[in-house]
């Protein structure tokens, strides 16, 4: 009966837009085990508070509700926080037996085993995620108000892992929320009303409810209402930027009644709307349900007016209408929002100079400098690519790891050890307002030659369609790097030879200079240790078939997409296990 979950956004609504979404777009960068247990990682499993379940039928099967956990790593976002190892979660189900049965989806890697069940999974990164889930129903016997627990434990070489109780209630509130008709083409600075409308369909009536809302970096919900507690990711991290509201609302909310919002929401498209997700979702109100929303996330309650529902006639809603036969996922409901407008991507050159036989360190990348943020959510695909040439004269002794070798063409190239004369870098899924994808290169020059040049082009992740569509300004989309130049040689848009003296900024220089700490859809570094939030690239569309494309995952809510998703995030960034959640929840 129940599903949502907000902080598990970017990794839940197509990847748990769970963000899954949403999100998803972190790669996850080996790290080896901590010398010793006092220096482990400690992660901490979480879930719902509460899992109702429809009674055991007269006939027929017993209806199944889905219980959802996560895992959350909440050491920071910096990619060494990440690791790449095996892992195990095991739940004991002794404490449901005779109250519930349980079962795991088929393309889980999970066993069952008398009482327990083992799920293995691999690679956790800095944040939530989701982990595999358990599928719940009422067992043959169980009476209307039988209850019991569940207990979830992990376990692993590079981590520890506090447990998490979840408790099981045959019967209960059954909140189903409305789906609302939202206007999904839309302009900067467009409102919408949001009258959020519920019914309770289960067995009893709901003491107080929570009204969970999660939406994405375009969207906002100017009024902060004074019970609803808030969180937004940092800023600077490489989430999607998600805000998460939990509001709690007061009253006894009957069976087979509905209710709505006494004052709908407003939901507002800013500025740097591109791709966005509203997440609206509805459980029953208690402290052990808000601590197991929050997941561990730091929130700030609101000080406007105190958000209310009311009741109005069953008959006007459609969510009324849907008849007895539940689904669980009724709590939630998502709506997608595709706004007009535009992200300029400037891209970055550098000038170095040395000796033949000396080895320089280039400095290159792009920044998106708005005023949209860019996020493929549901897809999880790549936003832009950074496409290098090597100037005359030189040769790459060191790359960034998300930089992959082409031909001169940016066709495949099957060596990717020895020198090549082409890089293509970035497969990011998000690309933030501000941020970008920041990189070094190092260089010995082999044979010094006057104003050698290679174009640094940010472009589409397709060779063959190279075009940034939502881009206004595709002229400042080539810098270039300039050896031993006499002139600036890294402005955006043409060739610099000749000219005198050179900044290493774009013609049309950026707002501020590339913050790497900013950059969500890559990490600079001067050597082939360089890791980016948006893993390992390449992939250049062309005939070649260069690369294989990285499967990013979409926000499933997450949650991510989550897609967030991500949401992210890129946003968005999944293991194939979330693959499969983001495909069974989309």
């Amino acid at each position: 009966m129940t599903r949502f979950s907000p902080r598990t956004a970017l990794h839940r609504a197509a990847g748990s837009l769970a963000a899954a979404g949403l999100l998803a777009v972190a790669s996850l960068a080996g790290a080896a085990a901590p010398a010793n247990a006092a220096d482990l990682p400690v992660l901490a499993l979480g879930g719902p508070a509460e899992t109702a379940l429809h009674p055991y039928p007269e006939s027929g099967e017993a209806q199944r509700s889905t219980a959802e956990f996560t895992v959350n790593h909440p050491s920071g976002d910096a990619e060494d926080d990440d690791y790449e190892t095996e892992f195990t979660v095991t739940f004991d189900l002794s404490g449901i037996a005779g109250v519930a049965d349980a079962a795991v989806e088929d393309t889980s890697d999970c066993e069952i085993t008398g009482t327990k069940a083992v799920c293995t999974d691999r690679g956790i990164w800095a944040g939530l995620r989701g982990i595999d889930d358990l599928l719940l129903t009422a067992a043959k016997g169980s009476e209307v108000g039988d209850t019991g627990t569940i207990t979830v434990t992990g376990q692993s070489k590079g981590a520890t892992f506090t447990p998490f109780t979840t408790k099981v209630t045959v019967g209960g509130p059954d909140l189903v929320m409305e789906e609302l008709p939202f206007k999904e083409q839309t302009n900067p600075g467009d409102k919408q009303q949001a009258p959020i409308t519920f019914t309770n369909r289960g067995t009893r009536a709901a003491d107080g409810v929570l009204l969970g809302l999660v939406y994405s970096r375009g969207l906002d919900i100017p009024e902060r209402y004074s019970n609803c507690e808030y969180t937004e990711d940092d800023p600077a991290s490489r989430g999607i930027g998600w805000t998460t509201a939990l509001c709690s609302v007061e009253g006894s909310f009957e069976v087979g009644e509905t209710y709505t919002l006494a004052t709908p929401l407003t939901i507002e498209v800013t500025d740097r709307a591109y791709y966005d997700i509203f997440v609206y979702g509805i459980h029953e109100d208690s402290a052990a349900q808000r601590t197991a929303q929050r997941a561990g996330a730091p929130f700030e309650r609101g000080s406007g007016s105190v958000l209310k529902a009311v009741p109005v006639k069953a008959e006007k809603s459609a969510a009324a209408a849907r008849g007895g036969d539940l689904d669980p996922w009724d709590n939630q409901h998502e709506a997608d929002f595709r706004t007009k407008n535009t992200a300029d991507f400037v891209a970055y050159g550098d000038k170095v100079a040395g000796a033949e036989g000396s080895t320089v360190t280039a400095d290159i990348g792009f920044r998106n400098e708005g005023p949209a943020w860019i996020g493929h959510l549901r897809s999880g695909e790549p936003v832009a690519s950074l496409d290098f040439t090597v100037p005359q004269g030189a040769t790459v002794t060191a790359k960034p790891d998300l930089c992959r070798a082409v031909t001169a063409a940016g066709g495949y190239r099957e060596d990717q050890t020895s020198p090549a004369p082409r890089y293509v870098c970035g497969r990011s899924a998000i690309v933030k307002d501000g941020g970008g994808l920041d990189l070094s290169f190092e260089l010995r020059i082999d044979k010094s030659m006057v104003g050698a040049e290679g174009a640094v082009t940010v472009r589409s992740p397709w060779l063959q369609d190279p075009k940034l569509p939502f881009d206004p300004k595709p002229a400042n989309n080539t810098a270039y790097l300039i050896l031993n130049g006499e002139g600036e040689g890294s402005d955006s848009g043409g060739s610099t030879g000749g000219s005198d003296g050179g900044s290493g900024e774009p013609s049309t220089p950026p707002t501020s200079a590339p913050d790497p700490a900013e950059s969500p859809s890559g990490t600079p570094g001067p050597s082939a240790s360089t890791t980016s939030a948006g893993g390992a690239a390449g992939t250049t569309g062309g005939s070649g078939g260069g690369g294989g494309l990285a499967s990013t995952g979409s926000v499933a809510l997450i949650a991510s997409g989550t897609a967030a998703a991500a949401l992210a995030a890129g946003l968005l960034l999944f293991t194939a296990a979330r693959r499969r959640s983001a495909a069974r929840h989309a």
